[in-house]
Parts: structure tokens; C-alpha cells; sequence
């Protein structure tokens, strides 16, 4: 019997390891497609000065900047594949629970996953075409760059981890409440979200050649990363379907995104992205300020009496 038809936990390792084919499947993608960006970075990185012609007429097919320099393709590959690992991310645990196939494996096989494809692929994406010092920074600019790159790039990775695992607590079938966060939302930014808003903004750099303003991503990163470590809500949208009504300002939206990534192709994700990433923020700021405000009031008057 699966989960749902003993009606509470399982029972044994061997119900809570199941593997289901088509759910582990997308899990498997998103894994996939992680590994593979991280080996694009890699050969953009240390074939900078080879012209790869099959990697360049593809990366070339993707953006209308014309045939890209040797190593751009490789990285305009390498963040289509962490796009593409979040679409995967986005399916498997769907899938999953349309099917009724869940089971503890899925869950700590998706966050292995995602621990790749949303860490370490772009961390090392920023790395190494980010937090490269280059001729066109100033030569101080240039030497923070270099001293501290590394550390700002596994900032990220830390908090994407940090991310992770909370939320596997936070969901954990066998600790009390753990229903409010899988059915309601997200606390704190995605994974997925984070290294698809970070790969978004690259991709739309490089694909107007504005390598020179790359360094503009460094404060935004760190934002992104604090992001997903703070307890902001974030929309889940676990409980869309193929079945479930909407309204009509809803349906609309829909419609808009649709038609914003038909038009304007890889410019599209970014814009997503970015209003994904920082609606909730704004939505809720004048209530956290509220709150801040109140507890410095609070906080004075004890010191008063």
C-alpha cells in the first residue's frame, strides 16, 4: 500500500524508498541537466580561446547577438541547462502527486538534485563569469573581485544548502505540522527560483554582450541568497493542475507570460524571474516595517519605565 492508502506514515524502509519511474525520471533530468551546465562552465572557462563551431552555431541558434566568442557559448549553454533543470524540478514532484507515487526517496533524491542543479551549478556559473576580475574593472574593484569571488560564489551555495535542507525539515512527514508548509507557501526563496533568476540575468547580459556590467550581479546575488534564507512567503503554486479554475485576472497573467516568452524569447525568463523573486518582498515590506517599528517601540518603553 502506498502512503495515501494506509492513510497516515510509512511503515516500513521499504514502502519509504520506493523509486517510482516517471516522477524520479524528471528528478533524474533536473540532475542531469545540473551536471551538464556545470560542465559547460567548465570548458567556457578553460576554452576560452578555442572556437568550438557546433557550441557556437547552437548558442548562436539561442540568441540573436549573432555567433558568440569562444567560451560565451558554452556558458549560454551551460545556463539554458539550469533553466532547463528547473522545468524538470518544476514536473517531478508534481507528477508524482498527481500520481500518488510519493515517497521519502523522491523527496531526498529531488533535494540532492536540486543541491546540484540550483548550488553548485550556479555558483560555479557565477564564478567563473561574474566573479572574474576583468581588463574593463578598475584595478581595486579587480582585486576585491579576486580575493573575494570565491567566497561570495559558496555564499550562495551555503544558503541554497541552508535552503534546502530546511525545508526537508519543515515538510518531514513525521514531525507535527509539517502539512501548513507542504500545502501552503514556500518560507523564503526557492532554489530553483534563485539560480533561475541569477541564470535569467546572465543569459539576458550576455545575450546583449554586456559582459563589461557583469560585476552589477555581485549585490543582487548576495540579495537573491539572503533571500532564500529569510522567512518571506513565497508562492508555491502546488495545488495548480490541469483541473483547477482561476480567475479571470489570473487567466489573464497567464496568458500575458505566454505570449512575454513567445515574443521576447530568452529576454522573457528574467523579467519572470525578477517579479517572482522580488513581488513578495515588496508586498510585505510595509508590514515587516510596521512590525520593526512596533518592537523599537516596545523596546523603549521598557528601557523608559
Amino acid at each position: 500500500m502506498s502512503k495515501k492508502e494506509e492513510g497516515g506514515l510509512w511503515q516500513n524502509v521499504h514502502q519509504a524508498s520506493k523509486i517510482y519511474i516517471l516522477p524520479n525520471s524528471f528528478t533524474a533530468g533536473n540532475l542531469f541537466f545540473g551536471f551538464l551546465s556545470i560542465v559547460l562552465c567548465i570548458q567556457g572557462k578553460f576554452n576560452y580561446q578555442q572556437q568550438d563551431r557546433a557550441i557556437d552555431y547552437v548558442a548562436s541558434l539561442i540568441t540573436p547577438m549573432g555567433s558568440p566568442e569562444g567560451g560565451t557559448g558554452y556558458y549560454l549553454l551551460a545556463i539554458l541547462c539550469i533553466l532547463a533543470a528547473f522545468f524538470c524540478d518544476a514536473f517531478d514532484g508534481r507528477v508524482a502527486r498527481v500520481s500518488g507515487k510519493t515517497s521519502l526517496f523522491g523527496k531526498e533524491f529531488d533535494s540532492l538534485a536540486d543541491s546540484i542543479s540550483f548550488g553548485v551549478a550556479p555558483s560555479l556559473l557565477m564564478f567563473f563569469l561574474i566573479l572574474q576580475p576583468t581588463e574593463a574593472m578598475p584595478a581595486s574593484y579587480a582585486k576585491f573581485v579576486q580575493n573575494t569571488g570565491w567566497l561570495i560564489g559558496f555564499l550562495f551555495l551555503l544558503c541554497a544548502s541552508v535552503r534546502l535542507a530546511r525545508f526537508n525539515v519543515l515538510t518531514n512527514p513525521y514531525i507535527m505540522g509539517h502539512e501548513k508548509y507542504e500545502k501552503g507557501d514556500f518560507s523564503g526563496l526557492p532554489a530553483p527560483a534563485a539560480a533561475g533568476t541569477v541564470a535569467s540575468i546572465a543569459l539576458t547580459m550576455l545575450s546583449f554582450d554586456l559582459r563589461a556590467y557583469m560585476p552589477v550581479l555581485i549585490p543582487l546575488m548576495i540579495l537573491i541568497a539572503w533571500m532564500m534564507v529569510s522567512n518571506i512567503p513565497y508562492p508555491s503554486f502546488k495545488h495548480i493542475n490541469w483541473t483547477t479554475s482561476m480567475r479571470f485576472r489570473s487567466f489573464i497573467l497567464l496568458v500575458a507570460c505566454i505570449i512575454l516568452i513567445i515574443w521576447l524569447r530568452e529576454y522573457s525568463f528574467a523579467i519572470i524571474f525578477l517579479s517572482y523573486a522580488f513581488y513578495p518582498p515588496v508586498k510585505y515590506a510595509p508590514r515587516g516595517i510596521r512590525i520593526f517599528l512596533y518592537k523599537i517601540k516596545k523596546a523603549s518603553g521598557k528601557k523608559m519605565a
